[in-house]
């Protein structure tokens, strides 16, 4: 795609969690439409999206069907079969593009990807055997902690290990999965900086934002993150290098650690972030609408912050205090989902000062 979408054109959507769901909601106020894609009837995205196909990722019908119903596609989360995208990259093109998402799923790739390019990233090793864990402790030591090459996120497929005895237990909680052990970082703070890239090859990025995790789910995020003008800068440099190594499109977040050897990378996400919240009503355009401007080939706009924001998940019966919430200065997003479970995010608080 060289030219930028036309207003009334179809960005189509693969999943249809609350990413997607505040995608359409951005998309709607430039005046394009969005198709979401999700198996789940209730999808969050689908209650304001202008279509919905809901079938399985492995149904080549309706994958064809969709990718003709629309002009682009692209994506809330990472985990998409590859078979899906073998039967949509013929029928419309997919941003961020293929090389970004096989990266950002598997964390040995993302990692020699990101020591390729000279970023610094905890000590690693790769995990596919019991011999292979005893090894990778060897290497690594303790403590440490044994994550799933794919498919984990908010905390889940990770064992922690707090000493060489625990290896053993650890690997036999992967239940054979190929895993990576990485060494603990001695980290003042976590940070994440959400950038962004168009086809044409501009790039923004938001300031960065200081990150709070309980029981390995994003609990808040504060912008300003407490950081020198120096690691700021560092980190927009980092991020910018990242997506331009990939020939990205679209927004991505990059999770940090703040040690005092510099920055570390923790991990990247080629989607919007949970962490970049803030930016609905911290700035004049958002990671959302930033995003739909990037795929859809328009200019990125300007996300300079004009305000101090404490993003908080409300995260299970979180949620029920909205009403309560609801009589205190702070801008509420809710995601539509029905059914509160324990580590669901349902919705978050954007809790706002003036710069």
């Amino acid at each position: 795609m060289t030219d930028a979408l036309p207003v009334g054109a179809t960005i189509g959507i693969l999943g249809g969690g609350q990413l997607g769901r505040m995608l359409s909601v951005a998309a709607s106020r430039l005046g394009l439409k969005c198709h979401v894609f999700d198996p789940a009837p209730d999808a969050p995205a689908a209650q304001v999206a202008d279509a919905h196909t809901c079938a399985p990722y492995e149904d080549a019908e309706a994958l064809a069907a969709f990718g003709a119903a629309v002009d682009v596609i692209t994506y809330e989360f990472e985990n998409i079969p590859t078979s899906a995208l073998d039967a949509l990259e013929a029928l419309a093109p997919i941003y961020p593009n293929r090389r970004a998402l096989a990266t950002s799923q598997d964390r040995i790739t993302e990692k020699d990807f990101l020591t390729d390019l000279g970023l610094a990233v905890a000590p690693y090793a790769n995990v596919e055997s019991a011999a292979d864990m005893d090894a990778a402790v060897a290497k690594i030591g303790a403590p440490a902690i044994l994550k799933t090459r794919r498919f984990g996120y908010d905390g889940k497929g990770q064992v922690r290990l707090k000493d060489a005895s625990d290896a053993s237990a650890a690997w036999a909680d992967m239940a054979d999965a190929p895993s990576v052990l990485e060494g603990f970082v001695d980290f003042s703070k976590e940070i994440s900086i959400i950038a962004a890239r168009n086809p044409a090859g501009d790039v923004a990025c938001y300031d960065p934002g200081e990150n709070v995790h309980k029981d390995g789910i994003l609990a808040t995020t504060t912008v300003p993150a407490a950081i020198p003008a120096t690691l700021r800068m560092d980190a927009v440099l980092l991020a910018a290098k990242i997506l331009n190594s990939l020939d990205y499109v679209g927004v991505m977040g990059v999770e940090l650690f703040v040690t005092p050897a510099g920055l570390i990378v923790n991990e990247i996400a080629p989607r919007v972030h949970n962490s970049g919240h803030w930016t609905q009503n911290g700035c004049l355009v958002d990671q959302f609408e930033q995003h739909i401007r990037a795929v859809a080939g328009w200019p990125l706009g300007d996300g300079t912050r004009h305000s101090d924001v404490v993003m908080e998940n409300l995260i299970g019966d979180d949620v029920l205090a909205v009403p309560e919430i609801a009589r205190t200065a702070a801008a509420i997003h809710l995601y539509g989902k029905v059914e509160v479970k324990k580590g669901r995010k349902m919705g978050h608080v954007n809790r706002v000062t003036p710069a």
